[in-house]
């Protein structure tokens, strides 16, 4: 399991590496404030639906095209879109709560439709029977701005150091 976080750590790490070095210099920095203002009320909405309307409310936020890929905590590869949604409709029947919350968050502007970001995230998760389960989680990925919006194009979950 060790050498699995590092894996998914050493994968976030090479994002944001990326992402950092890519950053956009043809956006001005009005532009860069705007598309960050844009994509922290995106998170922060997403974060809202779920609390609200509960799990099945992610796929108002997930880009459903080919190119989409997660890498959910305590996995050691991409999963597909069709994979990620069968995992939400599972999970939406075993929860009657969930509520995450930033702790911290950077975004990166790389292009007018696209960011990347990076977070820590507290999730506090409410079972059906009542269990509550409190994790620290750590996340990086990039957003994509479509027709209706910015959709989550890819990236990773991972739980952060220290949580058991």
């Amino acid at each position: 399991m060790h050498g699995h976080k590092k894996t998914l750590f050493g994968f976030a790490a090479v994002l944001v590496f990326l992402l950092s070095c890519r950053e956009s210099s043809q956006l001005t920095d009005s532009q860069k404030a705007s598309l960050m203002n844009e994509v922290r009320s995106m998170l922060r909405n997403y974060s809202d639906d779920i609390r609200s309307k509960g799990l099945l409310a992610e796929f108002a936020f997930l880009d459903s095209s080919a190119d989409f890929f997660w890498v959910p905590p305590g996995s050691s590869s991409a999963l597909s879109y069709n994979t990620v949604a069968s995992m939400i409709r599972s999970n939406a029947l075993l929860y009657q709560s969930v509520e995450n919350s930033w702790d911290t968050l950077r975004i990166f502007p790389l292009t007018p439709d696209l960011a990347g970001y990076t977070g820590k995230l507290s999730s506090i998760m409410i079972a059906n029977s009542g269990k509550v389960t409190k994790v620290s989680l750590v996340e990086t990925g990039l957003v994509i701005r479509r027709r209706n919006g910015w959709k989550l194009l890819c990236g990773q979950t991972a739980l952060a150091m220290g949580t058991p």
